[in-house]
């Protein structure tokens, strides 16, 4: 089963498709391009449609998502982790 899905290779995030993902499971995601995939072991409950952080992030750090900026980290995270706006802020104000 496919639990998220990533655009390309250099996307920092991955996007849950599933209900129930859930802290200490262990999530498979599709890599688009190139096509394989990619396993992370999940640090957080993460609803669907939210992103799943495929790394570790400093704050300052740009995440990358569809292979455009979609944003700062302005808390730590850790790969595993759910990645939304209490810990990444867009950079256009």
């Amino acid at each position: 089963m496919i639990h998220f899905l990533v655009h390309e290779k250099g996307d920092g995030v991955g996007v849950v498709v599933v209900e129930g993902c859930k802290s200490g499971q262990k999530a498979i995601g599709w890599m688009m391009e190139p096509d394989s995939t990619v396993n992370v072991v999940l640090k957080s409950d993460i609803p669907i449609g939210h992103k799943v952080a495929l790394k570790d992030f400093k704050v300052g750090e740009t995440v990358i998502k569809y292979g455009v900026d979609i944003g700062k980290v302005v808390a730590p995270i850790k790969k595993g982790e759910h990645l939304h706006v209490h810990n990444v802020k867009t950079k256009r104000w």
